[in-house]
């Protein structure tokens, strides 16, 4: 893990481990980080999750549940007063009544679920029931893409964008950006409307590949993409330079340094210190398919996005004493979403694809008895599975409602027509994947996007059991041992 703090940091991080530690002596809590890259399925993870615990859903593989010793899970005010909500139930209303994906996280939110539960232990059991509170902290993947930055300077920063926008799959994205620095002197005196310029190219470039068509993954500063209230601030008003040659102050190149460094201390800093650096366990979801439609080179940038991640975390066991000290995730579980847009004869492949993305990165991080594990998941399972006869042959399809305007086969979805597809089979071998450097021979897949299902409501939606695909696993891994 790189250094991403000074002894000031530390120390703040040790007092809120403290207060914390004060906090939850009366009752255990476990803090779950919840995060992915854009339209990765953080909010409907949650939502699903919760709901699921809460009114006593389908989880087989959970065994706290199963084995009965659950007395039961209900919503509790958060402990941080200084975050927002999350919008639990405006989300439910949203994917059980109007069949609708939540929008996109932007920013961080929190929300607290505390289980009653019987020990599995006959010795604890005698002392009385037990109580859990799981904070779930909801973030945007993005701002984790940003940590790294906490341990580069900005002519090294600068170096690495500017090298990685001309890549193949990127020079042409950025030539509107790449053609504004060709006409600029960095070391002439700043000029604010220029700054504002080239900003809004790098911010649209960055933007651009975020697209679907390109669907990469590294793209650091993560909030030029969602500014919030920070928008129009000099801290999100710069751009990687070409090399200053005479470091001229107040020239350009000079306070777009300083606008850099400002970034990391006003935005990613107090991320880093005052919520990333107090998680216990973390849930990273991925949404590979959406890289395998733009093809090899978004599989190989989501595959270094996810090293980046992974070199940010402190993982190791932890215990109540090392915790005050330095928090520690001794889990982390990698889950690709959206398995439900398989047949489940596919399933284990989408898995072994996670696998050897983050293969890399688990070789590269230091884990001291952290567990780490990768999943294939649908948190809300939007399809069905069937077999139709073709020439003889019985094809596996999924059946379900393509989202207005989705193609398949040349026809655009009104987003109201169901329909049988068969977006064809991931190699067993997914190394076939990125050894394809030409898109032409890239295995023929399609993956379009399906609205939610459509759920028969009786007396109460609030009830509604929503279908799901290995969320049950994903608890177990995630909590069991602490409901032991």
């Amino acid at each position: 893990m790189a250094k991403l703090t000074n002894l000031t940091d530390d120390a703040l991080i040790v007092f809120d481990n403290v207060a914390d530690f004060a906090t939850n002596l009366g009752t255990p809590s476990i803090r779950l980080g919840v995060t992915g890259l854009s339209r990765s399925g953080k909010t409907v993870f949650i939502t699903s999750l919760v709901h699921s615990l809460i009114n006593s859903g389908k989880l087989p593989m959970f065994e706290p549940i199963t084995s009965g010793r659950v007395a039961g899970a209900r919503l509790e005010p958060q402990p941080s007063m200084n975050l927002p909500r999350f919008a639990y139930e405006d989300h439910l209303e949203s994917l059980i009544q109007k069949r609708q994906w939540p929008k996109s996280t932007a920013s961080i939110s929190e929300l607290r679920v505390t289980i009653a539960y019987e020990s599995a232990s006959a010795w604890n059991r005698a002392l009385g029931s037990g109580k859990l509170n799981i904070d779930i902290v909801d973030y945007p993947g993005e701002w984790l893409l940003d940590l790294p930055l906490l341990a580069m300077d900005y002519p090294s920063w600068s170096s690495q964008a500017l090298k990685m926008s001309n890549l193949d799959n990127r020079t042409k994205l950025a030539s509107e950006w790449h053609s504004a620095l060709k006409n600029i002197d960095v070391d002439t005196p700043l000029v604010e409307t220029e700054a504002i310029k080239l900003a809004e190219l790098f911010t649209g470039y960055l933007r651009a590949c975020r697209q679907d068509d390109n669907a990469l993954s590294t793209l650091p500063p993560g909030r030029f993409l969602m500014p919030g209230d920070m928008e129009g601030s000099p801290a999100l008003t710069f751009c990687p330079l070409p090399a200053s040659k005479t470091k001229v102050e107040d020239s350009l190149y000079d306070h777009m340094s300083r606008r850099y460094e400002a970034y990391k201390t006003f935005i990613v800093k107090p991320f880093f210190r005052d919520y990333f650096a107090r998680l216990d366990r973390q849930i990273i979801l991925v949404d590979t398919l959406q890289a395998i439609n733009a093809g090899p080179a978004a599989l190989i940038d989501l595959e270094n996005a996810l090293a980046d991640i992974l070199d940010c975390f402190n993982p190791g066991k932890s215990n109540w004493l090392t915790s005050v000290f330095s928090r520690r995730i001794d889990r982390i579980l990698f889950a690709a979403t959206k398995v439900d847009h398989l047949h489940h004869e596919n399933h284990k492949n989408l898995e072994a694809l996670l696998r050897k993305l983050v293969d890399n990165a688990l070789k590269r991080a230091k884990f001291a008895g952290a567990s780490v594990d990768v999943i294939a998941l649908a948190s809300l399972r939007s399809t069905s599975e069937a077999a139709v006869a073709q020439e003889g042959e019985h094809l596996p399809v999924i059946i379900g409602t393509p989202m207005k305007d989705e193609v398949i086969g040349g026809v655009k979805f009104d987003g109201e027509t169901e329909t049988a597809i068969f977006p064809g089979d991931l190699p067993d071998n997914p190394s076939v994947l990125f050894g394809n450097s030409d898109i032409n021979n890239f295995p023929e897949l399609s993956f379009v996007r399906f609205r939610p299902p459509q759920l028969e409501i009786e007396s109460n939606e609030i009830t509604i059991q929503l279908p799901h695909i290995r969320l049950d696993k994903t608890l177990q891994f995630l909590l069991s041992d602490q409901l032991a």
